[in-house]
C-alpha cells in the first residue's frame, strides 16, 4: 500500500501512477494531498479546483487529474506546526481549561501570576 510521500512524489516528479487497485484507492488520502499542494504557488489553482468538486469526483479522478496536469518540479515544504507556548500549557493543567479558555486566561493573568502556576505546577527533577 503506498504512503502519503508516494503519492506526492508519482504526482510531483514521476508522473506514474501508484494506484493500482480499489484498496490503494482507498487508502489514497486526498484531503492532505491537496494541502500539500496548496502550499506552492504554481499547484494551488489545482488544489483549489479539487476542493471545489470533491464531492463530485472519486479519490482516484482526483489523483488522476494530479498526475496530468501538474508540471514535473520538486517541491517539498515542511508542515506548518503550531508552537508549544509554555505559559498556555501551564494555565491549561493548573485550571484544567481547553485551550481557547485557555488563551483567554492568559491575556487576563500577569506575569507574576504565570510564575505563580509554573511554580506550583513544577514537579522536581534534574535540571540541565
Amino acid at each position: 500500500m503506498p504512503e502519503l510521500k508516494d503519492y506526492l512524489n508519482s504526482i510531483n516528479t514521476t508522473k506514474i501512477s501508484v494506484i493500482n487497485e480499489d484498496e490503494d484507492e482507498k487508502s489514497y488520502p486526498n484531503f492532505i494531498v491537496n494541502r500539500c499542494l496548496s502550499y506552492f504557488p504554481d499547484t494551488v489553482y489545482y488544489a483549489n479546483l479539487i476542493n471545489k468538486y470533491n464531492y463530485l469526483l472519486d479519490k482516484k479522478l482526483q489523483y488522476d487529474f494530479y498526475i496530468y496536469s501538474i508540471r514535473k518540479r520538486k517541491r517539498f515544504s515542511p508542515w506548518i506546526k503550531n508552537e508549544i507556548n509554555e505559559n498556555l500549557e501551564a494555565v491549561k493543567e493548573f485550571y484544567g481549561y481547553s485551550n481557547t479558555k485557555a488563551y483567554e486566561a492568559i491575556k487576563i493573568l500577569s506575569d507574576k501570576d504565570l510564575e505563580y502556576i509554573k511554580k506550583k505546577l513544577y514537579k522536581g527533577g534534574v535540571e540541565k
